[in-house]
């Protein structure tokens, strides 16, 4: 039996949904997180052979020690991985330390954080993308601006979300950007695009081939979200373009995905752009080796009337979709409220008015509110129309 260990399986509250989809396959499970044995869910507990705690999950040598104990207990590790950005520079070093071949090492993994190194793949494999600069003098970026227009866009290179990002409208605000920039961190400038964020999500196998995928839409940037404490509407749309699914592809084999959910982010292009697209076309904007936020995964899944934890334990045991193929597809959208805001229909209300729609209800975890609000319903709909209207339910403001 194959050892798989999974890296905080409690966390998102939903992963034990991959733990299980796991133990069916016939894999080991065990389980290494930072809570206590306690405060895991039974679901999460059921899926897991066994559990190690590390309640100092930040010090690196005590995951060392737990994958040490698994290795004498149970034998050589064949997996590794948490499908949580937060995790993946250190799932690549457990790797490398502990000889797994299945994921990448700790020298592979920089492609995956990295969105400059991401930049230059996608120039190799010829995807247009947005221009770019690392040039972080005052000088070069002043020429960096006449060069694309202003405004530009700033982010850490190995960041995630909105966190550390600024939008650089002047001179002014360059000076701003270059005196308020940590001096340990790299950073990359780019133009700034005005597109909606669509993102192409799914799973590869071992020779970076798509078995799997969906496309999700952003309707607000998670930017403004973060900055204006913003109630959030998105949405799972089964229905790819040949086109994007292409496009999709190419990326995933630009980029090198192995055997890994991922969730590459998009714009479609409001307006024409030289040298990149014409309007509605979609560019790259960055491959996130795992997951998507929140409940994603189930949304997808609703979407799709499909389970992409099942798939992805297909993958990871024998590299292939071994699912049964999804007939009946929904648009499914996650919308969410702000308990700051007044809204003109009570939670009794919305669940009275779309019993027979709403597949999830609840609110979010603490660390995830920032980014996603506070609470949220999820709901699939045959017609586009029908979601939006729901939308319009959930979030209209008195």
């Amino acid at each position: 039996m194959k050892n798989f260990v999974f890296i905080s399986p409690h966390f998102p509250d939903s992963y034990w949904k991959f733990c299980l989809a796991l133990r069916n396959k016939g894999f080991n499970v065990l389980g290494v997180g930072d809570g206590p044995y306690f405060e895991i869910s039974e679901e999460c507990k059921n899926t897991l052979t066994e559990y190690y705690c590390c309640a100092f999950m930040d010090h690196f040598e005590n995951e060392v020690r737990a994958l040490e104990y698994f290795t004498n207990k149970y034998g050589k590790i064949d997996f590794i991985e948490s499908n949580n950005e937060y995790w993946l520079i250190k799932d690549a070093k457990l790797r490398t330390i502990f000889n797994v071949t299945s994921g990448v090492n700790d020298e592979e993994v920089v492609k995956f954080r990295s969105k400059i190194k991401q930049k230059e793949l996608f120039n190799e494999a010829n995807i247009k993308c947005a221009r770019y600069t690392t040039d972080l003098t005052k000088e070069g970026l002043v020429k960096f601006a006449q060069e694309v227009g202003y405004p530009l866009f700033t982010k850490p290179d190995d960041g995630v979300g909105a966190q550390g990002t600024m939008k650089i409208n002047n001179e002014e605000d360059i000076d701003i950007f270059l005196n308020s920039i940590d001096k340990n961190r790299r950073y990359i400038v780019e133009q700034f695009i005005d597109g909606s964020i669509v993102s192409f999500d799914g799973i590869a196998n071992s020779n970076s081939e798509v078995v799997f995928a969906t496309q999700n839409i952003f309707t607000i940037n998670n930017d403004e979200i973060v900055l204006n404490n913003l109630d959030d509407m998105y949405y799972c749309d089964p229905y790819l373009s040949e086109e994007f699914l292409e496009l999709g592809k190419k990326v995933v084999k630009a980029i090198g995905l192995k055997k890994r959910f991922f969730h590459i982010e998009f714009f479609e292009l409001k307006k024409d752009y030289p040298n990149i697209g014409k309007k509605g076309d979609r560019i790259p904007l960055e491959v996130n080796a795992r997951p998507a936020g929140g409940y994603t995964p189930d949304i997808i899944n609703f979407a799709n009337s499909c389970s992409c934890y099942d798939i992805y334990a297909d993958v990871m045991m024998y590299d292939e979709n071994r699912e049964t193929p999804y007939i009946e597809k929904f648009y499914c959208a996650s919308c969410s409220r702000r308990n700051t805001s007044s809204y003109i229909h009570t939670k009794e209300e919305i669940i009275q008015k779309y019993y027979s729609n709403i597949c999830m209800a609840g609110d979010f975890p603490q660390v995830l509110r920032d980014d996603m609000g506070d609470s949220y319903f999820v709901a699939k709909f045959k017609t586009k129309e029908e979601m939006m209207e729901f939308d319009t339910f959930v979030r209209g403001k008195k």
